[in-house]
């Protein structure tokens, strides 16, 4: 994680938010008054709703299959022609103190690079914050920043104080049977599972990940891998997708050659979930999608789940 410079004290401060979850963070902060220009993709809170929208996609997706997504995604990178845009013109005109990115991933957001080359346009030196956990306790520690960052020290170590104490009562919860192996699936056409926090909030939660590798990044596996697996539970949560996204795309899973015969097919224990509110964002409600994934470890399948997850009719 990265602060370029540290931003001015005194004078109300004026923070670009290029990463949905550093949205939430800074709402959650207490810094929501400040924040001037959003990404396209913030849709949390509702607040961040009226603020100016900063960045576009390059890429129409919507109502594409995972596949179709995929290969636009990758034709743009090998082109070097990105994925998003972000409204320079604008930037420029919203004078910003301070620009919260990343650097994890250029799928994820506007890649740093062009943030920095427009940053630098900019007259003065303006602070780029960016963000880059690999864990929940980084992601804890990305509020600490945030607040440090916004002036808002004091708010920040109480949301952090909460956080950690849901944390901490889930990986306390004791578990009715033995830990199921389990498999998240972050794309579902080509097949990538979940990385970085996705395989400690499973070990959290009560499961044993049996594909991704935890504070490593998510990681393009094939079929034959599930198989070999043999998951006893799997969760499908692509990234960016809410949970009537993920639903649509489940065929592209429980289509497989072989999926039926999976344990976990077989006792009906296949759950698809919002993974952009509770599992792809690293910001405050991934405790949510923790708190989530401990129920879902936890419940009858066919039984009730809480919002934002719902069994796969197989």
């Amino acid at each position: 994680m990265l602060l370029t410079s540290q931003p001015p004290q005194g004078a109300p401060a004026r923070i670009v938010s290029l990463l949905p979850s550093a949205t939430e963070i800074l709402f959650a902060v207490g810094a929501g008054d400040e924040v001037v220009a959003v990404t396209h993709e913030c849709d949390y809170p509702s607040a961040a709703g009226s603020r100016p929208v900063i960045t576009s996609s390059a890429i129409n997706h919507d109502g594409s299959s995972c596949a179709a997504i995929d290969r636009h995604i990758k034709g743009a990178l090998h082109a070097g022609s990105g994925i998003y845009r972000l409204e320079e013109t604008l930037l420029a005109s919203l004078a910003p103190t301070l620009v919260v990115t990343q650097e994890l991933c250029d799928v994820c957001a506007v890649a740093y690079r062009q943030v920095a080359e427009a940053v630098r346009e900019l007259p003065g030196t303006v602070p780029i914050l960016s963000l880059e956990p690999r864990g929940l306790n980084d992601i804890l520690t990305t509020v600490e920043l945030v607040g440090r960052a916004s002036h808002r020290e004091v708010t920040a170590a109480e949301v952090v104080r909460q956080l950690r104490r849901r944390i901490d009562a889930v990986t306390a919860m004791p578990l009715p049977g033995r830990s199921p192996r389990t498999v998240c699936i972050e794309w579902t056409d080509p097949l990538m599972v979940g990385g970085h926090w996705v395989p400690e909030m499973v070990q959290r939660a009560g499961a044993v990940d049996a594909l991704g590798v935890a504070a490593e990044p998510s990681r393009w596996i094939q079929w034959d891998d599930v198989l070999a697996c043999q998951p006893e539970l799997m969760v499908l949560m692509p990234c960016g997708f809410g949970l009537d996204a993920t639903l649509r795309c489940a065929a592209d899973v429980v289509s497989r050659p072989g999926f039926a015969a999976l344990p976990c097919a077989r006792a009906g224990r296949v759950v698809a979930v919002d993974g952009s509110a509770y599992f792809n964002r690293p910001g405050p409600r991934i405790v949510e999608g923790l708190e989530l994934l401990a129920a879902i470890v936890r419940a009858r399948p066919g039984g009730g789940l809480p919002p934002g997850a719902a069994w796969v009719s197989l």
